[in-house]
């Protein structure tokens, strides 16, 4: 029994050392070489940061594109889903809420268009994008607020578009930042 102890006690050394120590300097030296030098790509504007391209923001206001909800309060330190199921009187309750905000402030769409990110947070809660639906349907409320032609605001939900990764990985999806950003320079 003192040999597998021993044995036990070696191995959890090893362990430590490799995964607490070696494999933390490894991922830095390797995040030193990615956008952001491993600190997180920021956003700029004016040369301000104005937030990170992979952290989500509130925009509550009629003018600007609005984001996917936050269960975490878009708080990167409190970063998490709400841990609700869909049979949860109040997370149906809240569900509902964003429905009808969604559909007080865009008339002109109906229930059934509304996607699914428009009125769920993500499991992080902190999701940067909305599908491309979700900035169409806010394209009429955008538009109408900021007196722009329709066509203008919708050919810059396009620029903003980004892809599947490497053409095939997961749906085609838009960074609101950027997208709002991109709408105040129209101004401008």
């Amino acid at each position: 029994m003192k040999k597998y102890i021993i044995q036990s006690l070696r191995l959890t050394a090893v362990l430590l050392v490799l995964l607490c120590v070696i494999y933390p300097l490894i991922v830095a030296f390797v995040g030193r070489f990615s956008k952001g030098n491993g600190g997180g790509e920021t956003i700029s504007k004016n040369g301000k940061v104005v937030g990170y391209a992979l952290e989500g923001q509130s925009f509550t206001k009629p003018e600007y594109f609005w984001g996917r909800p936050s269960a975490a309060g878009y708080n990167a330190a409190g970063s998490g889903g709400s841990n609700k199921g869909p049979s949860n009187a109040e997370y149906l309750k809240q569900v509902s809420d964003r429905i009808d905000t969604l559909l007080k402030y865009n008339p002109t769409i109906k229930k059934a268009d509304i996607p699914a990110d428009m009125v769920t947070a993500s499991g992080s809660g902190l999701d940067p994008n909305i599908s491309v639906q979700g900035a169409d349907i806010q394209i009429k409320r955008v538009a109408a607020y900021r007196k722009l032609d329709e066509k203008t605001v919708s050919d810059l939900v396009d620029k903003n578009t980004k892809g599947p990764l490497l053409g095939m990985f997961g749906p085609s999806s838009v960074n609101v930042l950027e997208l709002n950003l991109a709408l105040d320079d129209l101004k401008k």
